[in-house]
């Protein structure tokens, strides 16, 4: 893993949109260049037995969630870029 790694791995979302158990984050990267852009994950958290798990595999009547999750990731995304100008 080289300093690059290392260093994105310790950093956190720089925003979260959950609806139920379906999360939405929003990661601040940083390219070759220096350049900064965002990039969105989405995972649902369920409970086996005693342990928190996670995963990226939806039923159909949990897309709604999932859809609503991302739809308040992009407005935070789409008014962050209005604000900016870009």
């Amino acid at each position: 893993m080289n300093s690059f790694d290392s260093k994105m791995k310790h950093k956190g979302p720089k925003a979260k949109f959950n609806a139920g158990a379906v999360q939405v984050a929003v990661w601040e990267n940083e390219g070759k260049e220096g350049t900064l852009f965002e990039t969105v994950t989405i995972d649902k958290r369920y409970k086996a037995g005693d342990e928190w798990k996670s995963t990226n595999s939806f039923k159909v009547n949990e897309l709604p969630k999932a859809i609503l999750a991302l739809q308040k990731a992009y407005e935070h995304l789409a008014l962050k870029h209005e604000e900016a100008g870009t």
